[in-house]
């Protein structure tokens, strides 16, 4: 009973975590880039698939899998082939590929921050509109389990388990980072604070210093003037 409910938890999390290799569905028209954020750690493995849904088709998805995909009966014309980038939070070249129906990326972060997938159809007249499917794993999801588990020799309970394990590291990172960045605001906001406070008492000394010199003025002009 005890391995059953650790099996339990274990797809609990799984599910509750899988909006991290969601499949992104989107329409790009000709002439204008559309660009995906994700916000990842450092030294995360990252896994991206994506291809133009040909006009036409009723397949929702073309990739049934990551890595293979299902021939198509409708062919993607050249005018709706796309230009696709993803780039770190620095800039640096992830993965660069032009004039494609479809492409994979595979990269572990080298930093930590946004990472952006932007695709682009080049002007072409007439107009036209594009749908672009994107599969974005991240982490544990990244990982082939199919061939961890034959690697290692591991099925059914032992390998759920060892998704959770995973899935419980990459928790605890994340915990780690947000209570970095926790720290990292409530410092800043300490200083911008500290900031401010010295900020206003020298407003307060120059106004009560320009305070003293006008009167010091008006007092001198007043002199001269013989009105005191």
């Amino acid at each position: 009973m005890r391995h059953l409910g650790m099996f339990v938890v274990a797809l609990l999390c799984l599910c509750l975590g899988a909006w991290r290799a969601e499949c992104l569905r989107f329409e790009l028209p000709s002439g204008v880039s559309k660009c995906i954020a994700e916000e990842i750690q450092t030294n995360v493995m990252v896994l991206g698939n994506y291809h133009v849904v040909a006009p036409g088709s009723d397949d929702s998805s073309q990739y049934h899998h990551y890595g293979s995909t299902s021939a198509s009966t409708h062919p993607v014309p050249d005018n709706h082939k796309v230009t696709a980038r993803v780039t770190s939070p620095y800039g640096n070249s992830m993965h660069h590929s032009e004039n494609v129906e479809s492409g994979q990326f595979a990269f572990t972060t080298p930093e930590v921050g946004d990472y952006l997938a932007c695709f682009y159809i080049p002007p072409v007249q007439p107009p036209v509109k594009a749908t672009i499917e994107l599969e974005w794993k991240t982490g544990v999801f990244a990982k082939d389990w199919t061939k961890i588990a034959k690697r290692d020799k591991i099925d059914g309970m032992e390998l759920e388990l060892r998704k959770l394990e995973e899935y419980v590291n990459s928790i605890y990172d994340e915990m780690l980072y947000l209570r970095e960045r926790e720290e990292e605001m409530r410092n800043l906001n300490s200083s911008t604070n500290s900031r401010m406070a010295w900020f206003s008492i020298m407003s307060f000394f120059v106004c009560l210093s320009v305070a003293a010199w006008q009167l010091w003025h008006l007092k001198s002009f007043f002199e001269r003037k013989k009105l005191l």
